[in-house]
């Protein structure tokens, strides 16, 4: 296998011997909802003893309709985000949409995340990457992983070489995504991490009319598929009560879930690791 980069993050390394799971509610509803969620997976983290970071958009600009939720914006979001940072001592990762909201993000992310559907805009990736945090590109559900190397190139042109590479399922026909596990050892080719979306994969887009489908009861199945494949991290949307979340509620996992499906994954990581 080729030499993976760890990348440091606080006291520990995505890319390491430990497993990383990135987690939290796909957009921020309320500062009550954060709380609930930053704390059970906080628990539940370091119960099991796997590295954590703690997920949450300020905005979802891709949405079906105009009048869907998309989260309080990015100044009364990253207040909140802050909080949840202090008050748990976690780190932080959220997806900026325009490049001026880079450095604005940074001020309170520890990893700036680049949504699938705008991972080929060159502005915005050397934007993330001239904050100098680390930045984590979602394959988009049009490339090949493959096609990931020139993204990867932007960011390390702009000075910066702590990225983490995530793959979130590919378009297959219309309304259905797609895993190919083969995107794993490709994506890991080019140096760096990778980590595994297993919520947003299951997402059935647009297939609601108004608003995306999906199907959380292959969530675990796509996950421990990812660790069998070698995946670095995983990253799961999670919500106290995903069937009232107004974003993403079909493929979120509960809260109540979490637990029992981290620990099948860690046990997976660590035998292929062994």
């Amino acid at each position: 296998m080729d030499i993976i980069k760890r990348i440091k993050l606080r006291d520990f390394e995505i890319g390491g011997d430990r497993l990383t799971v990135l987690a939290g509610p796909c957009v921020i509803e309320s500062q009550e909802i954060l709380d609930i969620t930053a704390k059970g997976l906080k628990e539940i983290t370091k119960e099991l003893g796997i590295n954590f970071v703690f997920k949450s958009s300020f905005d979802k600009a891709n949405r079906s309709s105009i009048t869907s939720f998309r989260g309080p914006g990015i100044e009364k979001g990253l207040a909140m985000l802050q909080l949840i940072k202090e008050k748990y001592n976690v780190p932080i990762v959220t997806d900026i949409h325009t490049p001026e909201q880079a450095a604005i993000a940074a001020e309170v992310a520890d990893i700036i995340q680049i949504p699938a559907f705008l991972c080929r805009q060159t502005d915005l990736l050397v934007a993330a990457a001239k904050t100098g945090k680390i930045v984590n590109i979602k394959k988009g559900q049009f490339l090949s992983p493959e096609q990931m190397g020139t993204l990867v190139k932007k960011v390390e042109d702009a000075g910066n070489n702590n990225i983490l590479l995530t793959d979130r399922g590919s378009s297959f026909g219309y309304n259905n995504l797609v895993v190919d596990y083969r995107g794993i050892p490709i994506m890991q080719s080019f140096g760096y991490p990778v980590v595994f979306d297993a919520t947003h994969s299951v997402q059935l887009p647009g297939a609601n009319g108004n608003c995306s489908g999906g199907d959380r009861k292959f969530v675990p199945t796509l996950a421990k598929a990812a660790m069998a494949a070698g995946a670095n991290s995983l990253f799961f949307e999670v919500h106290p009560e995903p069937d009232k979340g107004l974003c993403d509620g079909p493929n979120m996992i509960a809260l109540k879930d979490a637990k029992e499906l981290f620990a099948v994954c860690k046990t997976l990581f660590e035998v292929v690791r062994s």
